[in-house]
Order: C-alpha cells, then structure tokens, then sequence
C-alpha cells in the first residue's frame, strides 16, 4: 500500500524532448497535472553549459503553460531559492556537471529537505538521474569531477534514462545499455529502472506509477529483468528498503 504519510512527490522524465515534437510536450498534460496550483518554478540549468539558452528554452515553455519559472543560475542566494519555490524542475545534459553544480552551490540537503516536505519535484535525464542514491547509472562522461558520486537520494533506487534495448542486428561490440546495468548490480545492490524514451515515473504517496505509452525494465541484483508495461506499479517489484 502506499505510504499516505509521505509528502514527496517526484515527476521523473527519461526526455524532456520526443523524435517530432517540441520541448516538453509530450509530458505537457502531464506537468500541468503534477505541478497543480504551483505557480513559480525553479528551473535548475546546470547539466548544460549555456544556461542562459537553457533557462530561456525552459522560461518559454513553461510560460506557455501558466508557470513563472526563475532560473538559479542568476539567483544571489540559492539555497533561500529553493527555500521559497513552488516547485523545482531539474533540466537534462551532462549528469556529472550537473551534480558538481549541485555541490559546488551547496544546495542537495536544501533540495532534499524541500522535497521531504512535498515540493514537487521534476527532473529530466540528468534531472532524474541524481534524484536517486547516486549517478552511477548515467551513461555521460565525467567531463568534471563532482566531490562524490552520491547525489539527491530523493527515491531508493536508480534510473538509467534514454533507455535503449540490445539490438539482435547490430554488429557493435561494445557494451549494451542492458550489460553495463549488469556490471552496475555486481558492484552495488540497488534497483535499476531502464526507462525508454517517452516514459516518466511518477512518485507520489510511496507509489511509483510508470506513465506514458512505453514499458520499463527494472532491473534487481542476481534476479531477471522485470517488463513492466505502462500504468503498471513500479514499486511492487520493490522491497520496502529499496524505495523512498
């Protein structure tokens, strides 16, 4: 059952932009739904290196859709930032650069405790990646070295975004998607959602509904990978420990 005493709630997209579509929209009914009366956003632009086209993309998008958004790259205190938002929306690109910001800025345990206290959260492929224990499932490079690996640990378990299926054809030697969350379970035991692009997870109560028109895979230490099809309840393939 879910957990009714937990405030967090947590809107986790794979990509923020769908082959043929524009930025956000195939989450916009969505966003508007999960972002309720929440009218000023925090716009986190960190995973890129122009933040100001980042911000300005995000700003134009979101004003389209009822929301003022504030960048916090040009805010002077940014924990006070975080502190005062309706909502923050962590955007996608290079997850390490996105998690040494983080840092540098001092602002996870201002993120974490916010979300504790039931500020939605959005993230977008990088965005979603550090919302769980650690980033060690981005498929980036470490073009920067952020202090740790250890990132929101806003949920209990990883997600590995932009997931991409083994393709029987191909003749690539290199590693699949699928075999380098394999040698990620035999170093560490947490679970792994492989979410295809088009999916999102939404996290609300305890409960982690996988949304959109695509299946996930979720992926547990010395057990098969679990099809979970659209709609379906993420979290019961999770143990208590291993969720939120």
């Amino acid at each position: 059952m879910p957990k009714t005493s937990d405030k967090r709630r947590l809107l986790l997209i794979s990509n923020s932009t769908e082959y043929g579509r524009g930025y956000l929209d195939h989450v916009e009914a969505e966003l508007r739904d999960f972002l309720g009366n929440a009218r000023r956003v925090l716009f986190v632009p960190y995973a890129l290196h122009d933040r100001d086209d980042c911000a300005a993309r995000a700003r134009e998008r979101l004003e389209q859709m009822g929301f003022q958004l504030e960048s916090i790259h040009v805010v002077e205190n940014k924990p006070a930032a975080v502190g005062t938002a309706d909502a923050i929306f962590v955007g996608g690109g290079n997850t390490f650069r996105l998690l040494k910001a983080l840092y540098d800025d001092d602002l996870l345990g201002a993120i974490r405790q916010r979300v504790r206290e039931g500020m939605p959260y959005v993230g977008s492929s990088a965005g979603s990646i550090v919302a769980g224990p650690s980033i060690k499932t981005t498929k980036d490079m470490p073009i920067v070295q952020p202090p740790s690996f250890a990132s929101l640990g806003l949920v209990g378990f990883q997600i590995s975004p932009h997931y991409l299926d083994p393709d029987p054809d191909s003749r690539h030697m290199g590693e699949t998607q699928e075999e380098r969350i394999h040698q990620f379970l035999e170093e560490n035991d947490v679970p792994v959602v492989g979410l295809r692009e088009g999916g999102f997870l939404r996290v609300e109560g305890g409960s982690v509904l996988l949304k959109g028109p695509v299946s996930a895979r979720v992926f547990r230490r010395k057990q098969e990978a679990t099809e979970c099809p659209p709609g379906s309840r993420i979290d019961r393939f999770l143990s208590i420990d291993e969720q939120l």
